[in-house]
């Protein structure tokens, strides 16, 4: 793994996330430099949910040409999966208390990211299986401009699922 969860993080963008095509959308970020990579090595709720209340506050008011994105990296705990999506709740619960919901969206990733009617060990988990724990914020603006220049955005996850399938296990245990 690479030698901080930034580095590692950035890895799997390149070498999963574009290089699969996994989102269609991350490339031109990526190249451009418009992500923030945040780093919080925080165990406790209180703390990770201030430090996001922050990286919410930094994103919405930086312009989208500087800031197209934000990676929340969870460095220190939150390796349950459960205790994860615990705290991604209370997430979605700042963003409406901050007025940010139709402007800021959560996106989720996970190492032990597991879909609700998939068994853990399927590969089709792996589109959301990261480096670390993360909480990704994305601009809604983005996301639209993304949608309109896709000429097909539901097939995106069928898409994938099909390619992991294809891929089997072994391309992402090494």
């Amino acid at each position: 793994m690479s030698s901080t969860p930034t580095e590692a993080t950035k890895s799997w963008i390149q070498s999963i996330v574009i290089k699969l095509n996994l989102c269609p959308f991350a490339k031109q970020p990526f190249q451009s430099q418009t992500i923030r990579y945040v780093e919080t090595s925080t165990t406790h709720t209180e703390e990770a949910l201030a430090e996001l209340h922050h990286e919410l506050t930094v994103i919405s008011e930086a312009a989208d040409k500087d800031v197209e994105t934000s990676l929340i990296i969870l460095t220190g705990g939150w390796e349950s999966f459960d205790e994860y999506l615990d705290l991604v709740e209370l997430a979605q619960q700042l963003l409406l208390d901050l007025n940010l919901e139709g402007s800021i969206q959560i996106a989720t990733f996970h190492p032990a990211y597991q879909f609700a009617d998939l068994e853990m060990a399927d590969v089709r988990n792996y589109t959301n299986r990261s480096p670390y724990p993360m909480i990704h914020l994305l601009r809604e603006t983005s996301i639209s401009r993304a949608v309109d220049s896709h000429p097909d955005v539901e097939s995106i996850p069928i898409r994938n699922q099909e390619l992991l399938l294809r891929l089997k296990i072994d391309h992402f245990i090494k």
